[in-house]
Order: structure tokens, then sequence, then C-alpha cells
């Protein structure tokens, strides 16, 4: 199975259910910097005062969510270190 590139969510759903461990931790890890890419990308627009909308959550809670999401990255890299799995390279 390739990993290498996981660009959206859906490339990650046939992992969630999948019976290996190994598959559902890539998924996890996948969707988690998926979403901490997004995050950044609104936290960012926002601090350069170009979103399209206003969003109703404060910023710095915001801000908040997007530093723990990284955290969990870390974490998450750490145990697949560990556990010996090869994540996959997340772009968007």
């Amino acid at each position: 199975m390739s990993y290498l590139f996981m660009t959206e969510l859906s490339d990650t759903a046939r992992y969630m259910s999948s019976a290996s461990y190994k598959e559902r931790f890539i998924a996890e890890y996948a969707q988690l910097a998926i979403r901490t890419i997004r995050l950044s990308e609104v936290v960012s627009a926002y601090d350069k005062n170009a979103l399209d909308f206003t969003p109703q959550t404060p910023i710095e809670l915001l801000k908040d969510q997007l530093n723990a999401m990284n955290d969990y990255l870390e974490i998450l890299k750490k145990r697949a270190k560990i556990e010996l799995i090869d994540l996959p390279e997340v772009t968007l």
C-alpha cells in the first residue's frame, strides 16, 4: 500500500476502518495533518486581514486549537518512530 501522498480527507477514509492498527494510525495522522494545515491557513489569512468570512470563534481560541493540533501531530510522529510506522507526506 502506498501512503506517500495524502491531500484530502477522502484519501484517508478507506484506512479508517482497516483491520490494521498501523493503517488506522496513518489515517489519523493524515487527517490531523490536513486539518492542521487548513486551520493554519485560516489563522494566517485572519492575521493578514484576508479572510473572506468572519469566524464566529475568537481567533485566540482558534490559535489555541492550532497549537494543540500541532502538539498532537508531534506526539503521533514520536509514536510512529517508536512503532516503526512510515507516515505519509501530507500536502495540500
